[in-house]
């Protein structure tokens, strides 16, 4: 399993609130928990308000920065694992970008830890890669279920 984390923020200031070896740990505890071995690879970005209000605008017609996008390469099932082929290249599932500063704006408006909510966003994000949604109430309540279950074998509350 590849996973490749990313800070592009322009205030290195930041980095040191953002555990990136916990959030390395809940990234690889989430995509074994779905299943997916050494032959997956995803990138994780984090990125400033500025970069995640491009992306918001361009990709879903939203203004304003949000706290986690995933870009993922092909469609896929909740709960079922994508296929490698025997002795081929790691199957790249997509990107994750969060905005660290907009999720610590949401964990103190939740009143919950930084950390938490960050743990959170990483969770959420690889969710939807695997084809996990949350507009219609039944989906939501499964992937919230999903998350729940992910982040209590890390140690995690989902906040």
């Amino acid at each position: 399993m590849k996973i490749e984390f990313l800070d592009d923020r322009d205030d290195p200031s930041l980095s040191s609130a953002v555990a990136i070896a916990d959030l390395v740990h809940i990234a690889a505890a989430t995509l074994g928990g779905e299943g997916l071995g050494a032959d997956v690879e995803v990138a994780i970005t984090l990125i400033d308000e500025a970069a995640m209000a491009l992306l918001n605008a361009t990709h879903l017609e939203r203004p304003g920065p949000t706290d986690v996008l995933s870009f993922p390469l092909e469609e896929l099932t909740p709960g079922a694992i994508p296929a490698t082929p025997a002795g081929g290249p790691p199957r790249n599932i997509g990107d994750v970008f969060i905005c660290p500063a907009v999720v610590a704006d949401n964990a103190n408006a939740a009143a919950v830890s930084f950390q938490d909510e960050m743990a959170l966003m990483v969770v959420h994000g690889l969710l939807h890669l695997l084809g996990y949604d949350h507009i219609v109430d039944s989906e939501a309540e499964q992937m919230e279920q999903r998350e729940r279950d992910l982040l209590a074998v890390v140690g995690r509350t989902r906040p």
